[in-house]
């Protein structure tokens, strides 16, 4: 996934999640940040953001805040780029290969899944999470609670007693994590739903992602501890 008119701002403060006010070429701008998430270890007074510009003139915000340094790491926090990156990945056989159709916003029982995949005679859903915790090495998920997403899981297991495959994918946005790990602390609940949809023959996998300021990919697995 590419990015353009990517310009460098210091972070000053988020007066809601929605907008932040970033110091860019010395003024202060009011940014969209492209993720609703509390992102409270990421978004300190300070550091150094990435933005890129809006090609759209008529709108209020004129750059949209998407990663951020955290020490020396890069972290992609734009909360859209994780279902663009998985389609991409699915489509070039990273996740099985022979796919043939890759369809997005699929709807199943009650729930609308990310990605929608066929393969020859497989039929597959699939959730997609974007995962910017990261705590001494390990990756965790949510940074907040998310009935929502105990709701995909559970839906998740229903395909897989419909007769589809079901796959949950965390796409990790940074590099230089050992693991990935529910967020027991946050979120218990969404924790026993993972173990649930596991034991159920969910398959869950976790990728971290290679990151640079004008792009970023899925890259390697990294290994999930339930």
């Amino acid at each position: 996934m590419q990015y353009s008119n990517i310009s460098e701002g210091i972070f000053l403060s988020r007066p809601n999640r929605f907008i932040a006010q970033v110091e860019i070429e010395g003024r202060e701008e009011t940014v969209h940040v492209k993720n609703t998430g509390r992102c409270k270890e990421l978004l300190i007074p300070g550091t150094k953001v990435l933005l890129t510009g809006s090609a759209n003139p008529a709108r209020k915000t004129a750059y949209d805040l998407v990663s951020v340094y955290k020490g020396d790491r890069l972290v992609n926090m734009d909360s859209q780029a994780p279902n663009e990156m998985a389609a991409e990945w699915v489509r070039g056989g990273g996740l099985i290969p022979g796919v043939t159709a890759v369809r997005r916003e699929k709807v199943f029982g009650n729930s609308r899944f990310d990605l929608y995949i066929e393969a020859g005679e497989r039929r597959i859903f699939m959730e997609v999470k974007g995962v910017t915790l990261e705590e001494n090495g390990v990756a965790r998920f949510p940074d907040a609670p998310t009935e929502r997403g105990v709701k995909h899981v559970e839906e998740l297991a229903e395909c897989v007693k419909a007769g589809y495959e079901a796959y949950l994918l965390f796409v990790v946005q940074m590099k230089g994590v050992t693991r990935l790990e529910p967020n027991w602390q946050t979120h218990p609940a969404f924790g026993e739903a993972l173990r649930y949809a596991s034991l159920q023959g969910v398959r869950i996998l976790a990728y971290d992602c290679r990151v640079f300021p004008g792009t970023v990919e899925i890259d390697s697995p990294v290994p999930v501890k339930i």
